[in-house]
C-alpha cells in the first residue's frame, strides 16, 4: 500500500496543529483523573463504598468504546477540525452537571455521557495529526500529543487538592468547564484540515513549487491504491492487528487503574495527605514525560537508520512492558518504605505510556490509509475496555482486602503485571507489520482483480 508522501509541504500548520491537539489531550486528562483526586471527600459526601467508586469510576469507559467506534467510522467521511471542536464543546457543557450532583447515580450518569464525547478523542487526533506527517515522522508527534496527556495529569495532581481544599472538589469541574469552552474557541479560530490523501500524491508528483517529481502515473497510482479498502473481518483477524488490540488492553488497564486508583493508594494505603497524594500522583505521571519522548524518540531515529519496524517499534514496546510488569511485582515481594514505592511505581506507569505511542503508527502501516481513521477508532475501542475493567477489579480488592492496606492495592497492580506481560509475548510471536502489510495487499490485490 502507498506510503504517505514524504514530503512535508506545510510544517508550520502541522506543528500548530500538534500543539492544538495536544492542549486537547491535557484538558481530556484532567477529565478523566479529576474523579479520582477528588474521590476521598466526593466519596465521604455522597457516601460511596469503594466497591461502589470503582463502578462510578469505571463507568467513564461504559460508552467509551462504542462512540469510539462510531465517529471513527465517521472520520474516514467528515473533516476532524469538525468533529474534534464538537468534541471540545460537549466536554465543556457536561461538567457542570458533573458539579452539581448529589447522588450516587447522578453522577454516574454523567460519567457515561462524559466516556462517550472523549472516547474519540484520542483516535480522531491521531487521524488529524497524521494528515500532516509522513509514516517515518509519525512517532515524535503522537508523543508529544501523549505528552499532554502526562502535563495534563501533572497538573491536576498539583492543582485539584488545592483546588478542594480551598473551594470544594465541586469547583474542580467548573474551572474544567471554562478550559473546555476555552480550547474550542481556539480551535476554531485556528484549527485547520491537513492535506488529504489525494493532495499529498500531487505533491509528490509536483513538488510545492509544481516542479514535476515523479511520474503522473505513479502519483495516480499512489492515490488510487490509497483509496483501496479491505473487509474489515480480514482486517480484525490479522494477527498483528490482535496484537496490537491486546497490548492497548493491557496499557489502558494501567492507565484505568492510575486515574481511579493511584491517589486513593497514595492517600490511604501509603499514608499521605491529600495535597501530599496530589504531589506524589504529579511525581508518577510525570516520570511519563521523558520516558515516552525518549523512547518514542529512540524508536524514531532506528527507524530512519533503517530498522524495520518490528525491530524499531515492536520491540521497544515488549520491552517496556516486561519491565513494567517485573516492577509492579516488586513491593509484593520486599518490604519497602511508601517513597521507594512511589519512585518504582513512576517508572512502571511511565513505560507502558509507550503503546499509545507507537501502536496507531503500526496499525496505520499495516491498513490503506483510508481505514485508518476507524481502525485507529477500533483499537482505542477494544483497548479502552481495560480501562472500564480495571476499576472495578481494584475496587472488589480493596472492599475485600480494606482501603487502608497497601497489599489491596499492590495485588491489584500484580494483575495489571500478568497483563501485560501476556500481551508482550503474544507480540513477540505474532506481531509482524510488514508480513500483514504484505498480506493484506494481496487480499486487497485479489479483491480488485
Amino acid at each position: 500500500m502507498p506510503a504517505f508522501s514524504e514530503s512535508w509541504p506545510r510544517p508550520r500548520s502541522a506543528w500548530t496543529v500538534t500543539w492544538l491537539l495536544t492542549v486537547l489531550a491535557l484538558i481530556n486528562f484532567v477529565d478523566k483523573i479529576v474523579l479520582g483526586l477528588v474521590a476521598v471527600p466526593l466519596s465521604a459526601e455522597l457516601q460511596l463504598s469503594p466497591e461502589k467508586f470503582g463502578l462510578i469510576a469505571g463507568s467513564f469507559f461504559w460508552l467509551f468504546s462504542t462512540s469510539t467506534v462510531l465517529v471513527g467510522f465517521v472520520s474516514n467521511r467528515v473533516p476532524t477540525r469538525w468533529l474534534l471542536l464538537a468534541m471540545g464543546i460537549s466536554w465543556a457543557l457536561l461538567q457542570i452537571p458533573q458539579a452539581i450532583a448529589t447522588s450516587a447515580l447522578g453522577l454516574l450518569v454523567c460519567r457515561v455521557l462524559l466516556g462517550a464525547a472523549e472516547g474519540p478523542s484520542f483516535p480522531v487526533s491521531v487521524h488529524a495529526l497524521y494528515k500532516w506527517f509522513p509514516d517515518r515522522k509519525r512517532n515524535l508527534p503522537v508523543a508529544i500529543i501523549n505528552q499532554g496527556a502526562a502535563v495534563g495529569l501533572l497538573l491536576a495532581g498539583l492543582l485539584i487538592p488545592l483546588v478542594s481544599r480551598h473551594w470544594g472538589w465541586r469547583t474542580n469541574f467548573l474551572l474544567l468547564g471554562a478550559v473546555g469552552a476555552a480550547w474550542s474557541v481556539l480551535w476554531l479560530v485556528f484549527g485547520r484540515e491537513g492535506p488529504t490523501v489525494e493532495e499529498n500524491a500531487k505533491t509528490a508528483a509536483t513538488g510545492s513549487n509544481g516542479e514535476r517529481r515523479v511520474p503522473a502515473s505513479a502519483a495516480a497510482s499512489a492515490a488510487a491504491g490509497a483509496a483501496a479498502r479491505l473487509p474489515y473481518r480480514k482486517i480484525l483477524g490479522d494477527p498483528s492487528v490482535l496484537c496490537v488490540f491486546a497490548l492497548g488492553f493491557s496499557a489502558y488497564w494501567t492507565l484505568g487503574l492510575s486515574l481511579s486508583w493511584l491517589p486513593t493508594y497514595l492517600e490511604k494505603g501509603l499514608g499521605y495527605n491529600g495535597v501530599e497524594a496530589g504531589r506524589g500522583f504529579a511525581i508518577v505521571v510525570a516520570s511519563a514525560t521523558p520516558v515516552n519522548l525518549g523512547l518514542s524518540w529512540l524508536s524514531q531515529r532506528m527507524l530512519g537508520r533503517g530498522a524495520s519496524t518490528r525491530r524499531a517499534r515492536v520491540h521497544p514496546i515488549c520491552l517496556s512492558a516486561v519491565v513494567a510488569a517485573s516492577i509492579y511485582l516488586v513491593p509484593m515481594l520486599v518490604d519497602l518504605a511508601p517513597l521507594s514505592k512511589v519512585a518504582l511505581l513512576a517508572l512502571a506507569c511511565a513505560l507502558p505510556t509507550l503503546i499509545f505511542a507507537l501502536a496507531p503508527a503500526l496499525l496505520a502501516e499495516i491498513v490503506p490509509d483510508v481505514q485508518r481513521g476507524a481502525l485507529v477508532a477500533i483499537h482505542t475501542a477494544i483497548a479502552s475496555l481495560g480501562a472500564a475493567l480495571a476499576p472495578m477489579v481494584m475496587g472488589r480488592i480493596v472492599q475485600a482486602y480494606g482501603s487502608t492496606s497497601s497489599h489491596a492495592y499492590e495485588l491489584g497492580y500484580a494483575i495489571n503485571a500478568v497483563l501485560l506481560v501476556a500481551a508482550a509475548l503474544a507480540a513477540l510471536r505474532w506481531l509482524h507489520p510488514a508480513r500483514s502489510q504484505t498480506t493484506l495487499e494481496r487480499i486487497g490485490t485479489r479483491a480488485t482483480a
